[in-house]
């Protein structure tokens, strides 16, 4: 990795932006200057490998330019005032915005972790694009982790999959989440790794001809329907084999272990597609998903349908549009590629507008002060297990594994939860702290004579919102 390389990527960058990308590439190679990597090679590798891969994702000029300087402040004696003055604010204030806080101001190692934790997280609040490089930064850091000590290894590894893993869920990073958890199961598990990586292998292989057999036939068909369809073949990462081995699963019943990803223009094309693709090949109608109008809870759009393909091969069909593929691989990231130059803002809105964990995590950061117990409950309310229910109108709300009636109520509107009564799920009546399973149907029955949430709801609810709200009414 080098300039060049770099250069090369960033080829359809205006000249005014490639002269600031190589003066930030200068100033962080000039003050990195004198510093190695545990690998050997020279500090301001990793900083052009982070650019690199912001590169690939066509990330902004002042991004790649933040990703160059990314460990100035924190390493060197350059300052964030310096950088603005040199650049500007914006890129002074992403570099600022990944840099970790000085050991100097706290007591003990712990403190700092948790102190810098919660500034990596709340960071998505103020410009996600410091999620972005945290996330790029990561990355290079876990492909290279080879070279650390066995302990740092396994650490980084842990805090990959408690931290940056769900920041790329949540922002819709999947080819990033997929390769974190892919290098962090190397380390953590590596005779685990090793055993389902040589068996995805081998299932590879075999089912090379089947897929490529269903793959032309599909292709042909659509061709003749009049569309332009790409397809691709994907398996499921390492990890995700691992997981669902771990709840039991064998391997030839993994439904999504095989897939066909299609993709064409427009929307209704998607279902003409789904429609030759079930003339052809007989759905598990079981396994049938439609988040294009019904989208996951950080906006993945795709129909998902499993068949039965030839040599009795279970196989899941991915339709989308071209759009949505790049939202699906890359999610927030790809508005680069498809808004270009106002992506940043359309990133922050669609956040704030659209994305319910955002909604979540701005209440727990104004609920919790100490910086410990903040982590805390972000890694138990919004990184734990998840699940999915659906309101009365069909719409998908996302809420922590072992959440109660208590916790939807607020979640869909403080008024609701105040004036609740009791619920339907699943056309059954329950009671306020019933707990709800993935997939449930819920309706909440509302009386404004109602006498108000109960104080023992306090023991039941788990999230910070109905908490927070139960409190409050109860003070008053």
């Amino acid at each position: 990795m080098n300039i060049e390389t770099l250069l090369k990527k960033l080829e359809g960058y205006s000249n005014e932006d490639l002269d600031e990308i190589i003066k930030a590439y200068r100033l962080a190679e000039d003050f990195h200057k004198g510093q190695y990597r545990e690998s050997g090679e020279e500090y301001i590798i990793h900083p052009l490998n982070v650019a690199y891969i912001l590169s690939e994702l066509q990330a902004d000029k002042d991004t790649i330019c933040a990703g160059l300087l990314h460990d100035t402040i924190e390493d060197t004696k350059l300052t964030k005032e310096d950088i603005a003055s040199m650049f500007n604010i914006t890129i002074a204030h992403l570099v600022d915005g990944v840099t970790k806080l000085s050991k100097l101001n706290f007591s003990t190692k712990e403190e700092m972790y948790e102190a810098n934790t919660r500034k990596i997280i709340t960071g998505i609040t103020d410009d996600v694009r410091i999620i972005f490089i945290k996330l790029a930064d990561r990355l290079h850091n876990m492909r290279t982790l080879e070279f650390k000590p066995v302990f740092k290894q396994k650490e980084n590894s842990i805090e990959t999959m408690d931290i940056f893993v769900p920041l790329a869920y949540y922002t819709g990073a999947y080819r990033i989440k997929s390769e974190l958890e892919d290098l962090a199961l190397k380390y953590l598990k590596p005779e685990i790794y090793k055993s389902i990586l040589e068996k995805r292998k081998q299932i590879e292989i075999d089912s090379k001809d089947t897929l490529m057999s269903m793959k032309e036939n599909i292709e042909s068909l659509m061709i003749l329907d009049g569309m332009s369809p790409e397809i691709k073949i994907r398996m499921k990462n390492v990890y995700g084999i691992y997981r669902a081995i771990s709840e039991g699963k064998k391997i030839s019943d993994i439904h999504d272990l095989l897939a066909l990803k299609i993709m064409v223009e427009k929307v209704s094309e998607c279902y003409r597609a789904l429609g030759i693709v079930h003339s052809q090949y007989h759905p598990v109608n079981s396994m049938f998903k439609d988040y294009i109008y019904n989208p996951k809870t950080n906006m993945y759009r795709s129909i998902h349908s499993t068949v039965f393909g030839p040599d009795e091969r279970l196989v899941q069909t991915q339709i989308r549009t071209i759009d949505m593929d790049r939202v699906a691989s890359f999610g927030l990231m790809a508005y680069w590629d498809i808004h270009k130059g106002n992506a940043r803002n359309l990133m922050q809105e669609e956040l704030r507008t659209r994305y319910q964990f955002f909604e979540s995590l701005l209440e727990i950061n104004s609920v919790f002060g100490d910086n410990q117990e903040f982590v805390r409950q972000v890694k138990e309310e919004l990184f734990a297990d998840k699940i999915y229910v659906y309101t009365s109108k069909g719409e998908i709300i996302e809420l922590p594994k072992g959440a109660t009636v208590i916790d939807f109520a607020y979640k869909i509107h403080t008024e609701i939860g105040d004036t609740m009564v009791y619920a339907m799920v699943n056309e059954k009546k329950v009671e306020p702290d019933h707990v709800l399973d993935n997939n449930d149907r819920v309706r909440v029955i509302t009386d404004v004579l109602s006498f108000g949430p109960r104080q023992e709801w306090l023991s039941k609810a788990v999230t910070t919102k109905a908490r927070r709200r139960i409190n409050e009414f109860n003070k008053n």
